[in-house]
């Protein structure tokens, strides 16, 4: 689904479920990203947009110093303290793009699932100009595709997104696609734009089931979502919990991990 440009504040007003149910990042990536670029207690590293500090410890344990900038305060207040036993963590309560921060500093920027709220031109060149020469940008995320075995129930859910998605923001969600080898190999050429080197890329993938419920709160945390009126947003959260308890009680997501690497020489 297309971002809605603008929405990025909505997510630190469900600060707690969005830590709770937004899921972290599989083992193999980091592999690959820290075989790319190891990292120590020496190493310094900056976050874009940490959210629920989904993808900080893995960062964190290898004793790398982690600064966060993120533009929620509900979320730098979470992350202060559920990384607090890490004395190389801290956060900074700002817009990266709006932040002042030492160039030619740090080993790594990195940024899961966030970096698509930073305009491109002005967080490329922020992220060259802070790395260190020889340091690396990773930039990741989670692209979610609907159940594809439960068909009927995902055509239902369509339904209801064109009532009440699409009836809310005056635009299609568009059909689902699968995230695909050609997008990701295109978002990591953007670095190339920017001065960046040795660019390399990866698909990850795993599936995630969630009871009605579950899949409702998940939803919950969603900007776009989050953005429709209460009383629609709950008709439309109700008509979806009921399709699926109708249809067994269970949804299926089948997530594509990406990841692009690039080193500023």
């Amino acid at each position: 689904m297309p971002v809605i440009q603008g929405l990025g504040w909505t997510f630190d007003t469900v600060s707690g479920a969005y830590e709770k149910l937004r899921p972290g990042y599989v083992d193999e990536l980091y592999e690959m990203l820290f075989s790319y670029q190891p990292l120590s207690e020496q190493s310094r590293a900056v976050e874009v947009g940490i959210g629920g500090g989904q993808a900080t410890k893995p960062v964190l344990e290898t004793d790398c110093h982690v600064l966060a900038v993120e533009p929620g305060e509900n979320f730098c207040a979470l992350c202060q303290e559920k990384f607090k036993a890490y004395p190389g963590f801290d956060t900074l309560h700002s817009k990266f793009e709006e932040t002042d921060l030492p160039k030619d500093a740090y080993d790594l920027v990195y940024s899961a699932s966030a970096f698509h709220w930073v305009p491109e031109e002005i967080g490329y060149r922020k992220v060259y100009d802070i790395l260190k020469s020889g340091g690396t940008f990773a930039r990741f995320a989670n692209h979610p595709h609907p159940d594809k075995e439960r068909i009927q129930l995902t055509a239902e859910i369509d339904q209801l997104y064109e009532e009440y998605y699409n009836g809310y923001h005056k635009r299609s969600k568009g059909k689902p696609v699968p995230y695909s080898e050609e997008a990701a190999r295109a978002r990591a050429q953007i670095a190339e734009k920017y001065g960046f080197t040795d660019i390399r890329w990866a698909l990850f993938y795993r599936t995630r089931t969630f009871t009605a419920s579950e899949y409702i709160q998940l939803l919950g945390t969603y900007s776009d979502h989050i953005a429709i009126d209460a009383p629609t947003r709950n008709r439309f959260f109700s008509a979806i919990e009921t399709a699926i308890n109708r249809h067994g009680g269970l949804f299926t997501l089948y997530d594509t991990i990406d990841l692009q690497l690039a080193r500023k020489p």
